[in-house]
């Protein structure tokens, strides 16, 4: 499957090993007297390790590479101690992991490991000095989900519907926790703006994507992780909305074949905004 992994410029590693310490899942080792990569299973794709590297020779790439283990982590780490289980559970928590969290709880319950996990809770460990979520990597495409939202915007009138983020197609990570069962909604990027009540008429009790089928390169890194969003995090309806204009199409017609292309099939239902806010259709296929 494709998703969003680590990759290690081996030219500007100096062999520092800041990486490999900040990597409490495993998936790093030292050879030759550089930073590897040496199982995909266990690297979340979540870059903690991006931020120690003071030579900048980590990126994260969209690629094709084995699925993410949160057992398989659990599994090789359950020895390592309790500081090293509680260091990862808390980069699990602080990147809002939380379907992964709750894994890997289940799992020390399931194995009957002792670990004291009040500390992990304890809201000073999300927190930093500014008072902002700690994070690594690029800030604008943290994972995130939202909880306890206030059904209110700034000016008391229009409610958010938005619980998590990123939201482009292109950031997204199809296995994240909170597209598990949902209804998901794929918007292309211009109908927000084209339609007043697109929180209340749309969003509502939804997960969503964005994309534009004119302007994204990259189409078939789409269809693999709606592909992976139907067969692994099996969504139960597909809910397409574009806009009047003949590009818009596209969009829809990337659905459907994410859909005839799968092993498992979910009911599509597609709607069309006019450029002016007006439903011009609004169907099931």
């Amino acid at each position: 499957m494709k998703r969003t992994i680590i990759t290690i410029d081996e030219q500007k590693c100096n062999g520092c090993e800041e990486c490999v310490n900040g990597c409490n899942e495993g998936a790093l080792q030292m050879i030759d007297g550089k930073a590897r990569l040496v199982s995909e299973l266990y690297c979340d794709g979540l870059g903690a390790c991006i931020g120690t590297c003071p030579e900048g020779a980590i990126t994260l790439e969209e690629r094709e590479a084995e699925p993410y283990s949160e057992y398989a982590v659990m599994n090789r780490i359950s020895t390592m101690g309790e500081k090293v289980i509680l260091a990862h559970l808390k980069h699990l928590k602080d990147h809002n992991e939380i379907g992964y969290l709750n894994e890997g709880i289940e799992f020390l319950k399931e194995k009957s490991i002792n670990v004291t996990l009040n500390s992990l809770f304890e809201p000073k460990l999300n927190i930093v000095k500014n008072n902002e979520p700690q994070h690594t990597g690029c800030p604008g495409s943290r994972q995130k989900t939202f909880s306890n939202i206030p059904n209110v915007a700034v000016d008391d009138t229009v409610g958010s519907e938005l619980t998590h983020w990123p939201i482009q197609l292109h950031l997204i990570n199809p296995n994240a926790s909170h597209f598990n069962n949902c209804d998901l909604l794929i918007a292309a990027d211009c109908v927000p703006f084209s339609i007043s009540n697109f929180h209340s008429k749309f969003l509502k009790n939804k997960k969503l994507v964005i994309a534009c089928p004119k302007l994204d390169s990259g189409k078939e890194i789409y269809m693999e992780k709606l592909r992976v969003l139907i067969e692994e995090s099996k969504i139960n309806t597909l809910n397409v909305v574009i806009m009047e204009v003949p590009c818009c199409s596209g969009l829809l017609k990337l659905a459907q074949l994410s859909v005839e292309s799968s092993n498992r099939k979910v009911p599509i239902k597609y709607t069309v905004v006019g450029i002016q806010g007006d439903i011009k259709v609004e169907e099931w296929l």
